[in-house]
């Protein structure tokens, strides 16, 4: 990971679009498009199921709207990544729709994007600059923080900031399918998995809002996201291993049974049932091991192929759609 110090610039970049994921922000949106429109050429407001006027009010400001189903921020971000790369843009740019980022800070979040010395910029809120987020709270990211460096092997001084700069490059490969909050954790495997240069810059931050989320609920949802990426991506480490563990503690046991048996002539029936119990618990952990990380590396190579071959790929789905419809 690569720390930069950027001087920012006061004028819109052209080739610059943010997108904004916003719930029930109407408080904030307008004004946090307002001054995005100073930096961005374009501003999409994603919104995620308000209840609010948060999509009315953005509108109204100038930004593009975009309404999904209550569906999380990974959605939210997938839609506006879909929609921002339709404008062949050099640069997309997340932050936060609740005010808390400085609009300001885009220019130095998108320059290491736009003179390509990285794929993915983080806006840390604890690099180089004196944190006005409370101690308590920077407990918990730092703790957060460790553990996602910790697994994904990417190393960063804030693995949960929303306020973040991508490549198209980036945007081509990252796959989002996280449910909750915990979707900047989640990139952090993807930058390993596709070899992405990703540096970090200091921003600023403010809270003008109480917290909407629980911090240890949110806290739990990163971490459940993240065992959920390692049982994905090292299905033989999660199942497999802890499946041989297992089966050769209920073999030990049943090897206890079978010796007390000829020794003393005594059938310990619940150890022989606990050491059977066990050998089978054992023995699918392993196949189920075994299975994901074939069905893994099937995925893998297929994604690689058609990101070598795109067009090979297009032909041959279109060739079978072709032949699926001459059937009929």
């Amino acid at each position: 990971m690569q720390v930069l110090n950027v001087n920012s610039e006061n004028h819109a970049l052209s080739n610059t679009v943010a997108v904004i994921p916003a719930y029930n922000e109407e408080r904030f949106i307008a004004s946090v498009v307002f001054l995005t429109k100073q930096y961005a050429a374009t501003v999409i407001v994603v919104d995620d199921g308000s209840t609010d006027h948060t999509a009315y009010l953005a509108e109204e400001a100038g930004a593009h709207v975009i309404t999904i189903e209550h569906g999380g921020k990974a959605a939210a971000l997938s839609a506006g990544f879909n929609y921002a790369m339709n404008l062949n843009p050099l640069v997309v740019v997340t932050l936060d729709g609740d005010a808390q980022h400085d609009p300001a800070d885009i220019p130095l979040v998108a320059a290491p994007i736009l003179d390509g010395s990285a794929d993915v910029v983080v806006g840390s809120r604890f690099l180089n600059r004196q944190s006005q987020i409370p101690a308590w709270r920077q407990v918990g990211q730092h703790a957060l923080t460790y553990v996602t460096n910790t697994v994904s092997g990417v190393s960063l001084t804030d693995s949960q900031s929303g306020f973040r700069a991508f490549s198209p490059h980036a945007l081509r490969n990252l796959r989002l399918r996280s449910e909750h909050l915990s979707v900047e954790s989640e990139m952090q495997f993807e930058i390993r998995t596709h070899a992405l240069k990703v540096c970090e810059v200091g921003i600023s931050v403010q809270y003008l809002d109480k917290m909407k989320r629980n911090p240890i609920r949110h806290g739990l949802q990163v971490l459940d996201t993240i065992l959920g990426i390692i049982s994905r991506k090292h299905p033989l480490l999660v199942f497999a291993l802890p499946g041989v563990l297992l089966a050769c503690i209920g073999l030990t046991t049943e090897w206890v049974v079978l010796r007390t048996i000829d020794v003393r002539h005594i059938l310990l029936m619940g150890h022989a049932i606990y050491g059977g119990f066990l050998l089978l618990a054992g023995l699918v952990l392993v196949i189920t091991g075994v299975i994901l990380h074939s069905l893994e590396s099937i995925v893998a190579r297929i994604r690689q192929e058609v990101a070598t071959n795109p067009r090979h790929a297009s032909a041959s789905d279109s060739s079978s759609s072709l032949q699926g419809g001459s059937s009929l």
